[in-house]
């Protein structure tokens, strides 16, 4: 089964609209502002409408406290804090990383499912096509490719033998 990960920067219930019960909605707002509960609970309840999953960037405390279905962890997290948080057995904790070096670390965060990124965009974590193969048969966690996917490019991610992607544009 194909799962879709689509990440939002705000609550655009078109886009939202668009996507079937294999995406999963993904809620990074990097700004400097606190974040806002009150978005992230709308964005919960209008997934849960829809029956799609919902996880929260980079707050894995507000995601459990929030009851969503997940987070994911960015690159650049590092933490190991939320190891000793307890949450539900069916909260799943994803993230993503560039190189072998960050996969190990989120190997150690525990993650479910790896974002290996860049596949397809050219820009600075670009990896093409046969970096990726080698670092994800370093691992024995789940991939999920990231980073320039199309709908032209979208049929080469069997050639990986990978069928779980994420991205924006793809979305939109």
């Amino acid at each position: 089964m194909m799962r879709k990960y689509y990440f939002i920067n705000k609550f655009d219930t078109n886009n939202i609209d668009k996507q079937d019960k294999q995406t999963v909605i993904i809620y990074r707002n990097y700004s400097s502002k606190p974040i806002d509960q009150t978005i992230i609970l709308k964005i919960k309840r209008y997934c849960k409408k829809k029956s799609i999953k919902f996880y929260l960037s980079n707050n894995i405390k507000l995601a459990i406290k929030l009851d969503l279905d997940g987070a994911y962890i960015p690159a650049f997290n590092k933490s190991l804090k939320h190891l000793a948080y307890s949450y539900k057995k069916n909260f799943k904790i994803i993230g993503s990383a560039h190189n072998l070096k960050e996969i190990r670390i989120k190997e150690n965060q525990k993650v479910k499912k790896i974002f290996l990124s860049s596949l397809f965009k050219k820009n600075k974590n670009f990896l093409g096509i046969n970096r990726f193969k080698l670092l994800s048969k370093l691992t024995v966690k789940d991939i999920v490719v990231l980073g320039g996917i199309s709908e032209k490019n979208k049929k080469k991610l069997s050639l990986l033998n990978q069928y779980d992607f994420a991205g924006i544009s793809y979305f939109e």
